[in-house]
């Protein structure tokens, strides 16, 4: 499993409209996209900046992401944006979260061993 971590800075005054565009339109669309599994939306308490955290079942699929709708998310939030986006993509190496748990055990890529785990884990779904 992978995450592509983005961050910029926003213009004053826009954290509002870039989390509803992120919620009422990005999102919505990138449950459409093929092996994308999770969001997380974070913002510094002053509005100055967000990174956004995505989850993909495999790396392929998110650099096809990169590629193709990456750049049309940008059109879409770009009169908010103050600066061009710092753009990283991670492993997951290990992750709390139900949602991504499942995705990784069941990813073909991890070997049967990696499966066995003492603990269960609760969904970690939430909005602010």
């Amino acid at each position: 499993m992978f995450a592509r971590k983005v961050s910029v800075r926003l213009k004053p005054n826009s954290l509002r409209k870039f989390a509803n565009l992120m919620e009422r339109e990005i999102l919505p669309w990138l449950r459409l996209q093929q092996g994308f599994l999770d969001l997380i939306t974070l913002g510094l308490s002053d509005g100055s900046e967000v990174t956004t955290i995505s989850f993909w079942d495999h790396e392929g699929n998110a650099q096809a992401f990169n590629a193709s709708g990456y750049p049309q998310v940008i059109e879409v939030l770009e009169a908010m944006l103050d600066g061009i986006p710092y753009v990283k993509t991670f492993e997951v190496l290990s992750s709390t979260c139900q949602s991504l748990v499942d995705a990784r055990l069941s990813s073909e890529s991890i070997p049967p061993s990696a499966h066995s785990s003492p603990m269960a884990f609760r969904s970690c779904e939430t909005n602010v």
